[in-house]
């Protein structure tokens, strides 16, 4: 039960996360004014905030339940999580400071702040799941790497075609054509649970001696995420009309 635990709420922020993080990656690519980039930004709008509440549950499971593995994933790694949260603290700063002030630099200041916190949390992501729960070290570390970098921004391309429209949505849709858009996201969400469950195959950790009394109670929760993560997609269904508030 413990580890399906930790295995939900992981694999959860890697698909659910994964998107506005490769959405954030691309924002240059998929805006190429101010205006098309807040546009580009308001397909995420409503969802990030929520997606990280998967990671902080996630950090929380593994620090509760398996504080064995968590010690192992600290150890001699701090430079990478201290990068993780860097990047984590100045992509949201750059997503909600965009509109504080006015001013055409300013929101290019922002937008650029964004597009190296995403990549940041990419790459991230890409050294922890390839050079430590695989493995792999030395400079065969960067590949797996670089392939998760990638797989976050296809994730991230196939999101914003569903999210966006007109002009914004056919170069989001260069993956899929133009059609088969809920096709690829499927592709890239599977992909990138593929790789989760790698990398926890690899780790295999042990619950602590507390899992017993706190397993059932984050299990009572799950239903609550769930709901309400069931809602914010449901009442944000339509593809983005204009600008959000960031």
């Amino acid at each position: 039960m413990e580890l399906f635990i930790l295995a939900f709420f992981t694999l959860g922020y890697l698909v659910l996360g994964g998107a506005d993080i490769g959405v954030g990656m691309l924002l240059p690519y998929l805006g190429r004014s101010s205006e098309e980039r807040r546009e580009v930004i308001a397909a995420i709008a409503p969802f990030f905030l929520g997606n990280e509440v998967w990671l902080v549950a996630a950090a929380g499971v593994l620090a509760g339940l398996f504080p064995s593995a968590e010690g192992g994933l600290l150890a001699g790694n701090y430079a990478m999580i201290v990068a993780l949260l860097v990047s984590w603290v100045a992509r949201d700063m750059g997503l909600w400071l965009r509109g504080r002030l006015p001013g055409a630099r300013w929101r290019l200041g922002c937008d650029a702040v964004t597009v190296a916190g995403s990549w940041g949390l990419a790459l991230s992501w890409g050294v922890l799941l390839g050079h430590v729960l695989l493995g792999i070290e030395g400079p065969l570390g960067l590949l797996p790497a670089l392939a998760v970098t990638a797989l976050f921004g296809t994730h991230g391309l196939s999101f914003a075609a569903l999210r966006l429209r007109g002009g914004l949505r056919r170069r989001a849709a260069v993956l899929s054509g133009g059609s088969g858009e809920v096709r690829t996201y499927a592709l890239t969400a599977s992909a990138l649970v593929a790789v989760g469950l790698l990398a926890g195959l690899r780790l295999s950790p042990v619950p602590g001696t507390a899992a017993a009394t706190l397993a059932p109670v984050v299990l009572a929760l799950i239903p609550l995420l769930v709901g309400s993560q069931a809602w914010v997609w449901w009442t944000f269904r339509h593809r983005v009309t204009g600008p959000s508030y960031l």
